[in-house]
């Protein structure tokens, strides 16, 4: 079991030492900013991730970095949206230094990064609802289909579908990662909520407890071995609620002709659809008793995961198997008529994500990382992505 050395990691006070250059930072916006505000805009944004160097803590979660918009320039048809931040200060309230860094990646967003580190917005005539407004165009300027270009701009009104926004707007709660590109000294607090995370009680039966979990779910039509088992959590449900909540997830709304229909207006619209619908996946033969998922401004790309009750308790607190990937793109599958999410095959990096986002919000009490020997480090999903993972398990106790 890999308990003690993760407790130790994230409970060590920090040590006195120069944060190297390249050094990345996973931050939670705490303002919106948008690419056609022309007025000066300032935001916050808070470090959600210890930063670890050489086994101890480096920089605490909890920590606001100060920044400004460079510069914005809103999308209109002859130029794409763009938004340039700076960052200029890491700060705990107290100690203030001057911060110098430059955006590395982008959570979950349908815009891109150039190699000056600029968001660059989308181009909305390449998006599904260009694609049809360009279509319905030629059909109108079409004497014999005009009449059909009209039935089918009012079918596009009944469903209300609006154009595409390709505007940046970026509401709290929007992560990104930040690298140092200078070094760093941190002078100020020593420690975030991760310090107060406490051992767990019994290392022998919690790994028993572990190794004897299913550890691969089945998708329900067709029926085919999918994604991997590789969190658990140990406390009740509303316990489990109020984390997710309070981590910025939200439940997916119920597979239905309405959800279907939304789906398909987020995917034609090009934007986020946080209560988007997830397919069902059963852990011997057990739908899931709760399901999350986080997105930002495309239906593409989300972290989700599902939650099943199991039948064990541990220190008398139910427990909860769950299975997360991240959902990485979306493509048309010839072979099951219908669109599928892509998934980054690293589950662990999707792991690991859950753990920080949920140790964050304060509710868990203890974390362990537990060993799977018999756990396979490689499979296919229920539509062919390839998992890979070290077989690991983290258990969060509430």
């Amino acid at each position: 079991m890999k308990v003690a050395a993760l407790i130790a990691i994230w409970a060590a006070p920090l040590f006195a030492a120069q944060i190297p250059a390249g050094t990345e930072l996973t931050l939670r916006l705490n303002d919106k900013v948008a690419s056609e505000v022309a007025t000066p805009q300032t935001f916050k944004a808070t470090l959600v991730a210890p930063v670890i160097l050489n086994g101890t803590v480096a920089l605490p979660t909890g920590l606001i970095v100060n920044g400004t918009v460079k510069q914005a320039r809103a999308a209109d048809a002859n130029a794409k949206a763009l938004l340039e931040l700076s960052f200029t200060t890491l700060s705990d309230g107290k100690v203030t230094i001057p911060l110098q860094a430059t955006l590395a990646a982008l959570e979950n967003a349908r815009e891109t990064l150039d190699d000056k580190a600029v968001i660059i917005g989308i181009d909305s005539a390449q998006s599904y609802g260009g694609r049809l407004n360009e279509g319905l165009a030629k059909l109108g300027a079409n004497e014999k289909f005009a009449g059909f270009a009209g039935i089918l701009q009012q079918a596009k009104q009944a469903l209300k579908i609006q154009d595409v926004n390709a505007n940046i707007d970026y509401e709290p709660g929007v992560e990104f990662t930040l690298k140092l590109t200078q070094p760093l000294n941190w002078t100020g607090v020593t420690k975030g909520v991760e310090a107060a995370l406490t051992q767990f009680p019994n290392d022998a039966s919690l790994a028993a407890l572990v190794t004897s979990q299913p550890f691969r779910t089945v998708a329900a039509k067709p029926p085919k071995p999918s994604d991997m088992t590789n969190l658990m959590f140990i406390g009740a449900e509303d316990q489990i609620r109020a984390a997710f909540t309070k981590a910025g997830w939200t439940e997916p709304a119920a597979l239905s002709a309405k959800s279907k229909l939304e789906t398909a207006r987020a995917m034609i619209e090009d934007r986020g659809y946080k209560e988007g619908p997830m397919s069902i996946l059963l852990l011997e033969n057990q739908a899931p008793a709760m399901a999350w998922q986080k997105g930002n401004n495309t239906f593409a790309s989300r972290h989700h995961l599902r939650i099943f009750r199991r039948p064990d308790t541990f220190q008398g607190q139910p427990v909860w198997v769950c299975s997360s990937t991240h959902d990485t793109g979306i493509e048309f599958s010839e072979k099951d008529r219908t669109f599928i999410h892509k998934v980054d095959s690293e589950i662990d990096k999707e792991r690991a994500k859950v753990v920080t986002d949920l140790v964050f919000t304060g509710f868990v009490k203890s974390v362990a990382i537990v060993n799977r020997p018999e756990v396979p480090t490689s499979v296919q999903n229920a539509t062919g992505d390839t998992l890979k993972t070290d077989g690991a398990m983290a258990v969060l106790r509430f």
